[in-house]
């Protein structure tokens, strides 16, 4: 049983995972599809935003 604790123990205290270059990596990635799709994306961003308005009137 002891040993079983042990082996909870560890895992839980075990630091290993995503490094600084994996983070940098990703962010660049979603600069990078935010700058290429960037009329897509305020597109939409401006009919979400143009449709909320016209609902609000509604409620």
């Amino acid at each position: 049983m002891k040993k079983i604790k042990n082996i909870i123990k560890n895992f839980l205290v075990e630091e290993d995972g995503i490094g600084v270059v994996e983070i940098i990596l990703i962010i660049v990635v979603l600069i990078g599809l935010v700058l290429i799709f960037k009329k897509q994306l305020t597109q939409i961003v401006n009919d979400i935003f143009n449709t909320i308005t016209d609902k609000a009137g509604t409620v």
